[in-house]
């Protein structure tokens, strides 16, 4: 589960950073990709660990709230869930490079018509 969070969050982060304050994009990227404790947070920005803890949880309340209302995360999902089948497809379909270079000569053919 935790795993799972943190996964999460950082997706969202990549997504949403630009709407955060600074503040946030520090606490944020020291906790969840640089594995600050709280603790080391609060020491080196000389706060106390409920006020980083504070910030974190309202941030991560930020994040979510953004993708509920924007979805941005939930399409790249999606979309490169369909990338990925179609590169399937294609890839059973035409097994070969000569198979594939034979359906872009097919392709190139009828955009010249």
């Amino acid at each position: 589960m935790a795993i799972e969070k943190t996964n999460r969050i950082n997706a969202l982060f990549e997504f949403y950073e630009p709407l955060l304050t600074e503040k946030q994009v520090t606490y944020i990227a020291l906790y969840y990709r640089d594995d600050f404790s709280l603790g080391e947070i609060a020491e080196n920005y000389e706060v106390s660990r409920q006020a980083v803890y504070d910030n974190i949880k309202r941030t991560e309340k930020i994040l979510e709230d953004y993708e509920e209302k924007l979805h941005l995360y939930r399409d790249f999902l999606l979309q490169s869930q369909k990338t990925d089948e179609l590169l399937g497809y294609v890839k059973k379909k035409y097994p070969t490079d000569e198979n594939l270079l034979e359906l872009v000569m097919n392709l190139e053919s009828l955009e010249e018509k």
